[in-house]
């Protein structure tokens, strides 16, 4: 049966950097797929100045092109905090969506939007009847935490792997051609260092488990499994 999934992240690149392939393969299983970011003012970083909202129109379309739904809130980077309202509004989402399986990113992380981004989506996902004031809204069968890269991510083991390898070509052409926007130059795959990092860090996950390129998660809460 199709599923929904919500993946979650502060910036608009977070998931497209942290879990392409997982969301590709999600979209080739009929799946829905939904993801929200909650910034969604970039008029404070430098690298889009101008370009803010040009920035979110692409991250919308290169979203749809891939079968997903790219949705933001209107936070700026470091400028949101875990107060009882921003949980509120993610859990609305979550409580729209109604998600079957969700993923958030890891807590500790060098980056402060992505630790507290994390905490917000963490009280919405497991509570969203209580703050969206939904007494249908239901928490996610199963949620999981993901990997942002060795830049940011900090003391992650994971507990799960996704072989990605038949969606490696997908996720260069995804995550390459938002950060090609970014650096209003064409895609050099070759010399691009998001891509460099993701390729490095799918390998090695890969290698962890057996495969080609893999993207790894940790189960937010005990879940057992069939060994069949």
């Amino acid at each position: 049966m199709p599923k929904t999934i919500l993946a979650l992240g502060a910036h608009y690149d977070d998931c497209p950097f942290g879990i392409p392939g997982l969301l590709l393969q999600a979209v080739r299983a009929h799946h829905r797929v939904v993801i929200l970011s909650l910034i969604g003012d970039y008029r404070n970083w430098p690298p889009v100045r101008g370009r803010e909202q040009a920035l979110r129109d692409k991250t919308v379309q290169m979203a749809s092109e891939r079968g997903m739904e790219m949705r933001f809130l209107d936070h700026a980077s470091m400028g949101f905090e875990a107060t009882l309202e921003l949980k509120r509004q993610v859990a609305r989402v979550v409580a729209e969506v109604r998600p079957d399986t969700a993923y958030l990113l890891w807590p500790r992380d060098r980056h402060p939007d992505h630790e507290v981004a994390s905490e917000i989506c963490h009280a919405a996902l497991f509570q969203p009847a209580r703050l969206a004031g939904d007494d249908n809204a239901r928490s996610p069968s199963q949620v999981f935490w993901y990997d942002n890269g060795p830049g940011h991510t900090i003391d992650f083991t994971p507990d799960t792997y996704v072989d990605v390898s038949a969606e490696w070509p997908g996720v260069v052409d995804w995550l390459g051609g938002l950060m090609a926007f970014v650096r209003d130059k064409p895609l050099d795959p070759a010399k691009d260092a998001a891509v460099e990092t993701k390729t490095v860090l799918a390998r090695y996950r890969g290698l962890a488990c057996g495969v080609r390129h893999a993207e790894a998660l940790r189960s937010v809460r005990p879940v057992p499994r069939s060994l069949d």
